[in-house]
């Protein structure tokens, strides 16, 4: 590889030393190399580059993905957060990671996404949709309220479920917020859907796995207290969406993929090990 893009979370690289340090590595070995800060939801990516490097955790990986899957580029995390399940270089080893990139010595993965989009009740607005590669959460927005939520599968009802929300993640995500809300762990490169329940109202509930293949709408019921149902959708913990009563969520598995470059030879039990001590 030969050209690249560096994106910085400025709170993680204040004094951008560690952009500067990538910069420079690439730059003195004949590399060309891009910068970006600010807010990557809308990032910029130059003609020609080949390998988007994040600098930051997994929120500011899953920022970056949506515009890395449009334009069909790799991405590849340093690690300047916390547990950086996503990210995987860690930056007291930067220099050996780019010298691998350098010389093409790693792994592309491909990793499923979401399509979700929202339909309001009676079609009286326009349709609204995104992409995400961790999750869609569903939750409760304003006061505190149980939501009713009535799920379907390739149009059969399956469940109506009475919570503080539903997430719906994809293998990738298995390990972020579904696993906070008491969802199981998935190998990434499986092809899957998981259906997750927040804070579920009563104690049958739990995470139901689909084909990758199933589609999902889950529709906001009405309160039986007369209270407005105020729902926010949330797409990889950045962009949402309102939703009200009689609004539904439909989501399928995304066309486009997000594709991570992988230097490590260590197994998926391994790097849960060192992740997360399991």
């Amino acid at each position: 590889m030969n050209n690249f893009l560096v994106v910085t979370n400025k709170q993680k690289d204040s004094a951008f030393a560690c952009t500067n340090r990538i910069r420079g590595y690439l730059e003195r070995h004949g590399k060309s190399c891009f910068t970006e800060t600010g807010d990557v939801s809308e990032l910029n990516i130059p003609a020609g580059v080949e390998c988007v490097i994040v600098l930051g955790g997994d929120g500011t990986l899953l920022r970056a993905a949506r515009n890395a899957a449009d334009a069909k580029v790799p991405l590849i995390g340093v690690n300047l957060g916390t547990m950086g399940y996503l990210a995987e270089v860690d930056s007291a080893y930067l220099e050996e990671a780019l010298d691998q990139l350098m010389a093409d010595d790693f792994t592309r993965e491909k990793r499923m996404m979401l399509s979700g989009r929202v339909v309001c009740a009676g079609g009286a607005k326009e349709r609204r949709e995104d992409c995400a590669l961790n999750d869609i959460a569903i939750t409760r927005r304003g006061s505190l309220q149980i939501i009713t939520f009535h799920i379907y599968v390739n149009g059969q009802l399956l469940h109506t479920c009475h919570a503080d929300g539903i997430l719906v993640a994809t293998p990738t995500g298995s390990t972020g917020y579904n696993l906070s809300a008491g969802g199981p762990i998935v190998e990434p490169h499986a092809q899957l859907i998981l259906l997750t329940p927040i804070c579920p109202h009563t104690m049958s509930s739990r995470t139901i796995v689909l084909s990758a293949e199933d589609e999902v709408a889950i529709e906001i019921g009405e309160n039986k207290k007369g209270f407005v149902q105020e729902v926010e959708a949330c797409f990889d913990g950045s962009v949402t969406m309102e939703m009200y009563a009689g609004d539904r969520m439909e989501i399928k598995r995304a066309e486009k993929v997000t594709e991570m470059l992988k230097l490590s030879q260590d197994s998926f039990v391994e790097v849960l090990h060192k992740k997360m001590d399991v």
